[in-house]
């Protein structure tokens, strides 16, 4: 049984799902993804609970106040092989660093899967947690972001103390 919450943010109203085992998604509630179809959340058989989220909420908040460098809730990331590798090492780029997608690919073994770390990135559905928007492009300028140019700047600025979220 997946449940879901919402809560409000710094970078836009956010989805929470999870089931038993961690958390399985962070959405951005409000940001559609482009010209295509949007997966839609909350999925069809998912029940609105906000008592699993309280303490990813509270880890959020800390985040989002400049209080928190790293979160300690259980995720479950489902996806191929490759996709959980590019999300392991995401994990890896310490809070208020960046990295290009090059280096990403380097880290993970495989310095000629650009592309393909930069659609697993891309695919990420657990976005802040897992900190896809500490990925950057080889010439330094912000691309891709699920949630959106604007929040990935704002994400990054408050990491390096150049902002404050709330």
């Amino acid at each position: 049984m997946i449940s879901y919450t919402t809560m409000d943010s710094p970078v836009g109203p956010l989805l929470l799902a999870g089931d038993g085992r961690g958390l399985l998604r962070v959405s951005f509630a409000a940001i559609s993804k482009g010209g295509g179809k949007t997966e839609q959340f909350p999925k069809d058989g998912w029940t609105k609970d906000a008592a699993p989220f309280m303490e990813m909420i509270r880890q959020l908040r800390a985040y989002f106040s400049g209080r928190l460098k790293e979160f300690d809730v259980p995720i479950v990331l489902l996806g191929t092989e490759f996709q959980v590798r590019v999300w392991q090492g995401l994990r890896s780029i310490p809070y208020g660093e960046t990295i290009s997608y090059l280096e990403l690919a380097k880290r993970i073994g495989n310095a000629k899967a650009v592309r393909a770390v930069g659609l697993a990135n891309g695919a990420n559905p657990i976005p802040i947690i897992v900190p896809c928007h500490r990925v950057i492009g080889s010439n330094g300028s912000l691309t891709g972001f699920g949630g959106g140019l604007v929040n990935k700047a704002k994400l990054l600025a408050l990491e390096s103390r150049q902002l404050a979220l709330l």
